[in-house]
């Protein structure tokens, strides 16, 4: 055990040494109590309606704001739980933080370590999006997702970028998945790195996924412009819910240990 939490360290290190963001400008560390850091965070709330209802991917919870059932820090680690409740019209609540207008970057190195929920139903998301969408309305200004994860795909862990002219709608979104066995059972840390030529994406400080800029303009590299952090659990939605939600498994919760950004 002890040799391969060292062979882990080392390879983090080394991934980290080779970086060319070594400045910490912005962190989260969770030392505290309470409700999220109100300086870093806001909530994005309700279910997206009446604009694009389940947030445009027929999720079916509600996103609170300042409610400690669904997001709240507690010995050391920030806590977003998805549970089974009836709340303003929905049967499931959870909880999406934003950093926007409160940090938001052009390039650098985004890393959060996180444990993951489990159970067929559930969608946790770190990921980034524009912050001003200069480009025009989703997909056109972008969307970096750091790592997604569907329940009834334990093991599964994606990095996937979406614009204009590679995406999900059309089904040319740019992803790459591995497999990771103790997701729900063990803390990982997420990274990508975005510079104006590539963003990368690793897991335990290993690259699994490049999208270089192929220099063809802002429908396939719309990434010259701020983007901020996002942190949810989605319940149920097309691909999180694509084999139903598993009513027994509730509640749930994605453990984020630190985030931290590097430029």
């Amino acid at each position: 055990m002890l040799i391969t939490l060292l062979a882990v360290l080392s390879l983090y290190n080394n991934s980290f040494a080779q970086s060319e963001f070594k400045k910490l400008v912005w962190s989260d560390e969770f030392n505290y109590n309470g409700l999220p850091d109100s300086v870093r965070w806001s909530y994005d709330k309700g279910n997206g309606c009446p604009d694009v209802c389940g947030w445009g991917n027929n999720e079916l919870q509600y996103y609170t704001s300042n409610r400690m059932e669904n997001a709240r820090v507690e010995n050391g680690k920030l806590v977003i739980e998805a549970r089974k409740e009836s709340h303003a019209g929905f049967n499931y609540t959870s909880a999406r933080l934003v950093s926007k207008n409160k940090g938001d970057w052009k390039y650098g190195r985004f890393e959060v370590r996180a444990k993951l929920p489990a159970g067929k139903g559930m969608w946790p998301a770190i990921w980034m999006l524009p912050t001003k969408w200069e480009y025009g309305g989703w997909p056109k200004s972008g969307e970096i997702d750091i790592m997604e994860n569907v329940g009834y795909m334990p093991d599964s862990l994606f990095g996937t970028i979406h614009t204009g002219a590679y995406n999900g709608t059309k089904g040319t979104q740019r992803t790459k998945g591995v497999s990771i066995s103790d997701l729900a059972t063990a803390f990982h840390t997420y990274a990508m790195e975005w510079t104006p030529k590539a963003i990368s994406f690793f897991i335990d400080g290993k690259s699994y996924h490049v999208f270089p800029n192929e220099g063809s303009g802002s429908d396939a590299w719309p990434y010259d412009k701020e983007f901020h952090l996002l942190l949810n659990v989605a319940v149920g939605g097309n691909w999180g819910g694509k084999f139903g939600v598993a009513e027994n498994i509730f509640p749930q919760k994605m453990e984020i240990d630190y985030v931290r950004v590097y430029q």
